[in-house]
């Protein structure tokens, strides 16, 4: 009889174990992402990593600042194995406990102002900040043109007042970006009392109208509520990539900055080879050519552009942003706005 309930019990056990190693195999042949990334970059890439490597992606789109509030809530169990795309230096200085540091082989490839800052994110694309997106039916009933409007200085020109898409830079990390562009190249000095002095003088130009939304102010733009969206490059591209003829983009002849954007291993993430392997795909030659063919730069400025409506590096004036001083001083640029904003 013992006999009997000893070999049923090693049979039970077999069947544990067995479910176990399923569990964990079919675990280890999946990786979990949260991101804010549009649907023409996840669909571009997703199908050829899961391609190149045999993992399933389990995508979880929301916005940047819930996907930070949703990988905090979780870090005590972490459900996700990637911070796609709501990561560059100021997320990772308000938020270093989050991330695992892994730096990818395929770093070799990326020119050194772009390789990881400190190895517990990876910038796999640039994302420009100085976009000026112009609807050329709500310029001409204001009585301009696309020519009219060549960089900064001239949105101060008094036709534009209240016709000015622009988001809240304490919210919107694009609308940060936005901001600290101006900061950089409005002045005599970056970030000096000149260049403030100048959005002082923009923000009386908004009239009151601040946008909580970033996909709103290009959306806006482009339904003619607005004359000019003060946006970022991807989006906008987008639209005129997508058939809208009323629509054309602007970089400022002040200076455009492109900063890099990033990607993140959670914390004990719980697929951590899958996600360096995700990392070691988005910045190796055969991720960043994919790239090159969306309306996205890639980090590697070595690999050109195959996307006829991105106009070439050599057709803009590139400015270049002190990133690390931003971030230090990012929490005294927001207030400083805020102030200016409530002084109006």
């Amino acid at each position: 009889m013992k006999k009997i309930i000893l070999a049923i019990c090693v049979l039970v056990t077999g069947l544990f174990v067995g479910c176990g190693s399923d569990s964990k195999d079919k675990v280890s042949n999946q990786v979990v992402i949260y991101s804010p990334n549009a649907d023409d970059e996840v669909n571009a890439l997703i199908p050829p990593f899961e391609k190149a490597t045999g993992i399933k992606v389990i995508l979880q789109s929301m916005g940047t600042g819930d996907c930070l509030a949703r990988i905090d809530a979780e870090k005590e169990n972490p459900q996700a194995d990637i911070n796609w795309g709501a990561v560059n230096l100021p997320v990772y200085k308000t938020h270093p406990d989050l991330w695992e540091k892994y730096v990818s082989p395929n770093e070799k490839n990326l020119p050194d102002q772009f390789k990881s800052y400190n190895g517990y994110f990876t910038n796999y694309k640039l994302s420009g900040s100085g976009a000026l997106l112009l609807n050329k039916d709500v310029l001409e009933s204001l009585g301009l043109t696309v020519d009219d409007i060549k960089g900064y200085k001239d949105l101060l020109r008094p036709e534009l007042k209240g016709k000015i898409a622009m988001g809240d830079p304490t919210a919107s990390s694009s609308a940060f970006a936005e901001l600290t562009n101006m900061l950089l190249v409005m002045g005599n000095q970056p970030y000096s009392e000149d260049s403030w002095n100048y959005v002082n003088d923009f923000i009386k130009q908004l009239n009151g109208n601040i946008i909580s939304s970033s996909s709103q102010i290009y959306r806006a733009t482009a339904d003619g509520e607005y004359a000019v969206g003060v946006s970022y490059e991807d989006p906008c591209i987008s639209l005129i990539q997508n058939g809208a003829t009323n629509l054309e983009v602007v970089y400022p002849e002040e200076g455009a900055v492109w900063l890099p954007a990033g990607v993140a291993i959670v914390k004990d993430a719980p697929n951590k080879e899958n996600a360096q392997k995700f990392i070691d795909f988005l910045i190796s030659d055969e991720g960043q050519k994919i790239l090159a063919t969306t309306t996205i730069r890639p980090a590697n400025t070595n690999m050109p552009n195959a996307n006829k409506y991105l106009k070439p590096f050599s057709e803009i004036k590139q400015a270049y942003e002190d990133i690390e001083y931003c971030a230090d001083n990012k929490n005294e640029i927001q207030d400083k706005w805020t102030k200016l904003l409530i002084n109006q």
